[in-house]
């Protein structure tokens, strides 16, 4: 069996602990509810903020190992995972599609569950995963041989286990569901190998699918096992038959905004990267090459499917300015109901949370060649010079004109969450200074080949730092205090009532900062690089702070230049759970 059971799973067979159910109710109030983490993003909005302050600017100094827990073996990969908390437990995913029930208070394992993956996979960026979802007695997470996996919370039984698209084909899955009204909500990774981005929803107890929604124009959606809608015009903004493996992958899952009962997905970067090829000779004539609704940021409805609206971020894209970062429900200081999304393009967008319109958008890093900026609809204003060039144009027909572009195809900001604080109302983004010299060249479909059709190499733009954890006023686009990191940054961010915002580096610390100035008032080092994400919670009234240490993801594999400067650091596998005494509680 794939399945390992300890002595404490036995006990909950015997009914010795809580029988309690996660609810609607408990994941809609879980940004409020400070016993539990329920949600990725700790809220369906990813606001990543918690209004706990017991600990605080004051006492953070005073924040101590409560216990650690090892993954083990030899799989030490990437651990990009959330932890999720509820009813004594705590889950973990963790590389090569794992999952630990760990008891909340011991550290101790209560079961392990292996989707034991099968040879061909094609996952992209390292073998991830970045946490699971829970709801009444299941937790659900996905795998890289893109399937969706429903077990029992208590003893890590399999409940069911659902084929969300071909791995063969290039699929894979590697981000948190989310779970909205009853249902498991996915998307698809894999758009480096022309697969069709798609959102699913299941239903939550069966693993039934109610309908799916495809980010490219041209393919149709379903609802209750019927064709519903096409997505788009076909051949609205694509060229013959390449939206038929047109990209857009949903590979990084989506957000649930309650107040406009919408969720928003982003759709990543359109296939094959060289946009040369899905112009048809016509980008300036209305939107004719903007292939939708790649790189866009995409609003549906929860009970359908439909698209509400969509924002495109970079229409033509042709630098891997993939559009799937995260998309934050907030409320702004004069009152307005906006999100803020911080895209791979370098620049960071407000819109509308009623229908997805453009607002506003500043840079929010340095050097950006590819565009002179973004004009007042939201379109970017091309530095046509800087887009790679057309291989059909040379001499050789081999390969186009070499730019050197910032950022980076791993982007101003890449999958790594950002952090919005109610309390000062600023987000917190980390981010990376870096360009890239990239290329177009030739290519043509086949069926799980990479189809990329450019070449590129990644390059520091500073030689001091690359990572940059910034303070961005979203009201004017402000960057109010920036951290400068050595290594490029590729972890999540929290931020607390107590003024607190929490992340880590490749390094291996684990950084409390002052969320007014930025001052480093905490650390620990964790003995590898942190690339996951942290939460808090209050237990017994105590508060806690947890975070997975475990070097890996995109950086190693695809940095190019700036690979070369982080060769050294270690690979790892552990999970930190920290907390705050009681007395140093009491005494503040």
């Amino acid at each position: 069996m794939n399945r390992f059971i300890t002595a404490v799973t036995a006990m909950i067979l015997a009914g010795s602990m809580a029988q309690a159910q996660v609810t609607d109710e408990d994941i809609a109030n879980d940004a409020t509810i400070t016993t539990q983490v329920v949600t990725n993003g700790m809220g369906r909005s990813l606001q990543r903020y918690s209004p706990l302050e017991t600990l605080n600017k004051d006492n953070v100094a005073n924040l101590i190992p409560a216990w650690a827990f090892s993954l083990g073996g030899e799989k030490q990969r990437g651990q990009e995972t959330q932890p999720i908390v509820y009813d004594g437990m705590m889950y973990i995913t963790g590389s090569y599609s794992r999952i630990y029930a760990i008891d909340l208070v011991t550290g101790k394992e209560v079961w392990q569950y292996d989707a034991r993956l099968p040879e061909g996979i094609l996952p992209c960026c390292d073998v991830v995963n970045r946490g699971a979802a829970i709801y009444g007695d299941n937790i659900y997470f996905g795998t890289l041989d893109a399937r969706i996996v429903a077990l029992n919370r208590k003893t890590g039984d399999v409940v069911w286990n659902q084929k969300i698209a071909d791995y063969k084909a290039g699929y894979s899955y590697a981000a948190a569901p989310i779970i909205v009204n009853g249902l498991v909500i996915t998307g698809n990774s894999g758009g480096e190998f022309g697969i069709v981005g798609e959102v699913q929803a299941r239903n939550a107890d069966t693993g039934e699918i109610v309908w799916t929604r495809p980010m490219i124009e041209g393919h149709m959606g379903t609802l209750n096992g019927a064709e519903s809608t096409m997505t788009g015009t076909l051949n609205a903004t694509w060229p013959g038959d390449m939206w038929k493996t047109g990209g857009g992958a949903t590979w990084l899952g989506g957000s649930y905004d309650a107040e406009t009962d919408t969720l928003v997905f982003g759709a990543g970067n359109p296939s094959p990267w060289n946009s040369h090829l899905r112009n048809a000779g016509t980008p300036t004539e209305g939107n004719a090459g903007d292939n939708l609704y790649a790189a866009s940021r995409v609003g549906l409805d929860p009970a359908t499917g439909e698209i509400k609206w969509h924002f495109q971020t970079t229409p033509r894209e042709g630098w891997d300015y993939d559009g799937v970062n995260e998309v934050v429900a907030y409320t702004d200081r004069a009152g307005n109901m906006r999100y803020g999304t911080a895209d791979r393009n370098g620049f960071f967008y407000v819109l509308n949370r009623e229908d997805g319109a453009f607002v506003s958008a500043s840079p929010f890093v340095t050097q950006i060649s590819w565009a002179s900026g973004i004009d007042d609809t939201g379109r970017p204003i091309y530095n046509e010079d800087n887009r790679p060039g057309d291989p059909a144009a040379a001499a050789d027909g081999a390969k186009g004109e070499t730019v050197f572009a910032v950022p980076s195809f791993l982007g101003g900001k890449n999958w790594m969450p950002m952090a919005f604080s109610q309390k000062t109302g600023n987000f917190y983004v980390p981010s990376n200074e870096w360009g890239m010299d990239i290329w177009n060249e030739p290519v043509t479909y086949r069926q799980g080949a990479a189809y990329l059709g450019s070449g590129f190499t990644i390059k520091p733009l500073y030689e001091d730092y690359i990572g940059s954890l910034k303070a961005i006023d979203p009201d004017t686009g402000e960057i109010k205090w920036e951290y400068k990191n050595p290594a490029p940054l590729w972890g999540g961010v929290m931020t607390t009532a107590g003024g607190l915002v929490f992340t880590g580096t490749p390094e291996g610390e684990f950084i409390a900062f002052d969320d007014e100035t930025g001052e480093k008032l905490w650390s620990f080092q964790t003995g590898s690089g942190v690339v996951g994400q942290p939460i808090t919670w209050d237990q017994d009234g105590e508060q806690y702070v947890s975070i997975m240490s475990g070097w890996g993801g995109a950086v190693p594999l695809w940095g190019g230049e700036v690979a070369q400067t982080v060769s050294y650091l270690n690979q790892g596998g552990m999970l930190w759970t920290f907390k705050l005494p009681r007395q140093f509680a009491e005494a503040n």
